[in-house]
């Protein structure tokens, strides 16, 4: 009986060591790909198989490590009422982080501080030693304007402009006709005529290389003109476009994706993406529903143009047009592509809200790579430029006194609340009387910050903006619309630069330092320990592996104050380990079989490791959640490390354990795991 029990129990100790060394194999891949790839790489070629390479996620690194710049500004707060001083200097935060994200910057910090009487914004920008630079990304004020919808014609070219574009459009068709021409007389001189007469920079500096265009890309226009020469072409006549003259080779041509023609229908919900519709959840999917008892190949189009919350399907009927994958969400193209040509789709719920979809056509693109000498032309817009969809209407940040989250007394939805000043009231509601039914919108630094609709005039100088708004999205709007409401000019009183040499040293210095911690610790747990020593030190490096692909996923910012959590982390996870084997050499010296003895440790031990480890980590949410972004990188690694050496101590340590306790050898010579039995 005790080995038909035993069975099971090594099979699903040998299961869970197998799925343990498949995670740290994805984990280390995850952590330093290159080695992965490579090996990938020889067994495909040895064996014929397609593993695939693992993505290089960079490990994201903070400003003492990677380098970049540090900014220090004093908030002028003089002319802020005290009350409204913590609000306004949010604000200024939060136009600075948006500025600062406008400009693409890893893992940007931007923080508030207050130092006595004195309002300051401190801002760590990573990778951006140029401090010029970061002064100039981070600006002034915010200004914010109130915009409405420009509805004034482009002028029209005056007789002498429309001749200028003539004659130059002119004497580009002759340079184009020379070009083409010379190309005729040798072909092999394409490259050479490229540099000589093409005015497009971009594909110049490529030789005239194009790469690869579709038929419904940026080049649909060429493509089109060039669909049906052989490669080798040298196309004997000018391409002529509205802006540019082409003169073409076609280089190559390839089978490209799959892509289908579809159509849909929409009902979204209140809360989907993009969805202007009051109606709840399970309304808009009882309608779809409704819908798709319905729904035929032949009745399709009529459906939508009578029923769809897109915008514009009544004019479009819902038709995409062709999409390749990756074009549309997943749970969209999955059914679109796996679709029969004519079907109708079942109901599909995607964040835009539901969908039925009609899959009218289905191709096999043929790309192709072209060649080109362009010879540019000019058109109305180099003259007149079009016009801005939205023109200022005078009314400005200086204008607004306040803006506070409200609730409608009604539905007790979040709403935005707004009010001007005597001269403001007076621009708002001329404003609103003659934009009823039509769109103003509100920019923060150029960027519009919400789009709303005028319901009706508005002369008391007070406004609600509602909408699909939880709490949180109508403080933000609320706290932009401060930002450039309240005037708070902001003095840059402290600039530092982090090089990338210092940071390097600083991050080589860190991971010596926690190498030679991880030696010393081994080394410990070895000799005093023995087997089950040498086993912990096999949990640690499967331990070390795991945290850092979670410091990759999460991601979490490396800052020198995150290694040092990481690196004390590394020590305080055999603290687990230690608990557990001085209660194993306890179980063993009281007489215990090697089996009894393990499970027993681990569940005395179990109590002092949880209890332990809980203050620990009580404290690193302490200081997360109320420090600095210094002391926050640290109280995170430490806490991260923190549960994964709970992990690994009741979790790893004890499969490789149990494994290896049912070994005679081990059975037999107690001493290999540090202890021996009590003497009589």
């Amino acid at each position: 009986m005790a080995k038909q029990a035993q069975g099971p129990n090594r099979n699903y100790i040998r299961i869970t060591i197998a799925v343990l060394i498949v995670l740290f194999l994805l984990a280390g891949a995850l952590d330093y790909p290159p080695v992965w790839d490579k090996m990938a790489d020889k067994v495909n070629d040895a064996v014929a198989l397609n593993i695939p390479h693992f993505s290089d996620i960079p490990f994201v690194l903070g400003l003492d490590l990677q380098g970049g710049t540090h900014l220090v500004y004093l908030a002028d707060m003089k002319d802020i009422p005290k009350d409204d001083r913590g609000e306004a200097l949010e604000g200024v935060r939060d136009v600075i982080e948006r500025r600062v994200n406008a400009f693409g910057v890893a893992e940007p910090i931007v923080q508030t501080a207050r130092v006595g009487d004195s309002y300051r914004i401190i801002v760590e920008l990573a990778g951006i030693s140029n401090i010029s630079e970061a002064i100039q990304m981070i600006g002034e004020t915010p200004i914010l304007e109130f915009k409405e919808e420009n509805d004034e014609p482009q002028r029209e070219l005056t007789p002498e402009e429309e001749q200028q574009i003539l004659e130059y459009n002119e004497a580009a068709k002759i340079k184009a006709d020379e070009a083409l021409e010379k190309a005729l007389a040798n072909p092999d001189s394409f490259v050479d005529l490229v540099k000589e007469y093409s005015e497009d920079e971009l594909s110049r500096a490529k030789d005239g290389d194009l790469e690869f265009i579709i038929p419904d890309g940026e080049y649909s226009f060429l493509y089109q003109a060039i669909a049906d020469y052989e490669v080798g072409t040298l196309i004997d006549t000018v391409v002529n476009t509205d802006d540019s003259f082409y003169i073409v080779k076609v280089e190559e041509k390839r089978e490209g994706d799959t892509q289908i023609h579809a159509r849909h229908l929409l009902i979204c919900y209140s809360g989907a993406l993009y969805c202007e519709s009051s109606i709840s959840k399970d309304e808009a999917r009882a309608k779809i529903d409704e819908l798709k008892a319905q729904a035929t190949a032949e009745n399709f189009d009529q459906l939508v143009r009578e029923n769809s919350t897109e915008p514009g399907a009544a004019d479009t009927g819902g038709d995409l047009g062709w999409f390749s994958r990756g074009d549309m969400v997943p749970e969209f193209e999955q059914t679109a592509f796996d679709m029969e040509k004519g079907a109708v789709s079942d109901v599909i719920e995607t964040d835009f809200g539901f969908h039925i979809i009609n899959k009218i056509d289905e191709r096999r693109i043929v790309e192709i790579r072209p060649r080109v000498i362009t010879i540019n032309k000019m058109t109305k817009t180099d003259i007149v430029p079009p016009a801005d969809e939205y023109k200022n209407t005078g009314l400005s940040g200086k204008h607004l006194e306040r803006s506070q989250v409200q609730f409608d007394p009604n539905t007790n939805e979040p709403m935005v609340g707004l009010e001007f000043n005597s001269e403001g009231s007076e621009l708002f509601k001329e404003i609103t009387e003659r934009n009823v039914g039509k769109k103003v919108a509100i920019f923060l630094d150029g960027e519009p910050i919400s789009v709303p609709t005028v319901n009706e005039a508005i002369r008391d100088g007070r406004a609600v903006i509602s909408g699909s708004f939880d709490v949180q999205e109508a403080k933000l709007l609320a706290q932009r619309l401060n930002a450039g409401a309240l005037p708070v000019p902001i003095n840059l009183i402290s600039e530092q630069t982090v090089g990338p040499t210092l940071g390097s040293a600083s991050l080589q210095k860190s991971l010596f330092a926690g190498l030679i911690g991880f030696v010393f610790v081994a080394l410990f747990m070895i000799i005093y320990y023995r087997l089950p020593g040498l086993l912990s030190v096999i949990a640690l490096c499967f331990y070390v592996v795991f945290v850092l692909a979670i410091f990759k996923l999460l991601p979490v910012t490396l800052t020198l104050s995150g290694l040092a959590g990481f690196i004390l982390s590394l020590g305080m996870a055999v603290d687990a380990n230690v608990l557990i084997f001085e209660r194993l050499k306890e179980e063993i010296r009281s007489g215990r079989t090697m089996g009894s003895a393990i499970d027993e440790g681990f569940k005395r031990a179990w109590t002092s490791i949880r209890d332990g480890n809980l203050t620990t980590l009580i404290a690193c949410v302490i200081l997360f959640w109320f420090s600095s972004s210094v002391i926050k990188g640290f109280a995170l690694t430490l806490g991260v490390g923190v549960i994964m050496s709970m992990i690994s101590a009741v979790t790893i340590t004890r499969v490789f354990l149990k494994f290896v306790g049912g070994w005679k050898a081990i059975k037999n010579n107690p001493w290999v795991l540090g202890a021996k039995p009590q003497q009589e």
